[in-house]
């Protein structure tokens, strides 16, 4: 099918009268990005789901729309107001509460690192993450909930467990390191300090398995 063929399928059978060759063009190179009507038209007229067109979701309105769900739909069964939902997509900055983000996951079949990425919290939840482990780990289980809607016990386990895999490679590598222990120790707390949002993950799946 060519651009025109698929322009022509979406005018004639989705009255979509400004669907055009070169509109369709612009989706295929990414130059433009189809609105939610505009996408499950596209799948329709290819004859497939709007999820294969997308491929591998990334943002929160690739997730929805993967799912086949309009905007306000998810702002509904969320509790926002649809203005402020689209804001949130648009932006990739979720404001959502504990509740709201629990409520969003189950509703667009998110795991909880994709629902991290797609409220944009990645960044944060790791800099929390690299403090609870450097230092007094228990206040830090409210924070990092805020971020991963999790039983707070579960969340203060998995902290617990961080802090103590890294305190106890921080001793252990100053007791072997001989005359550069002090250099030894902090480059094996730098490793650990940047895979420890995967350890944190790696931890939550062994305790809620």
């Amino acid at each position: 099918m060519t651009p025109g063929h698929v322009a022509q399928g979406l005018r004639a059978s989705y009255a979509l009268p400004h669907a055009t060759s070169d509109l369709v063009s612009a989706w295929e190179r990414g130059a433009l990005t189809p609105e939610h009507i505009e996408l499950t038209a596209l799948a329709g007229v290819l004859w497939c789901s709007p999820a294969e067109l997308i491929g591998r979701p990334r943002t929160l309105r690739e997730h929805r729309v993967a799912r086949g769900l309009a905007p306000e739909d998810v702002a509904r069964a969320v509790g926002h107001a649809f203005p402020a939902y689209t804001r949130m997509e648009e932006s990739g900055q979720w404001r959502g509460t504990d509740r709201q983000s629990a409520a969003l996951a189950e509703l667009l079949g998110l795991s909880l690192p994709e629902l991290v990425t797609v409220t944009g919290r990645e960044a944060e939840l790791a800099d929390l993450l690299r403090t609870a482990a450097r230092t007094r780990w228990q206040a830090y289980v409210k924070p990092v909930g805020r971020i991963v809607p999790l039983d707070r016990r579960l969340l203060g386990d998995a902290l617990q467990e961080l802090h103590e895999d890294y305190q106890g490679q921080m001793v252990a590598t100053l007791s072997w390191g001989g005359g550069s222990a002090a250099g030894d120790a902090s480059e094996a707390g730098r490793d650990f300090l940047d895979r420890v949002v995967d350890a944190f993950w790696t931890s939550l799946r062994d305790r809620t398995a």
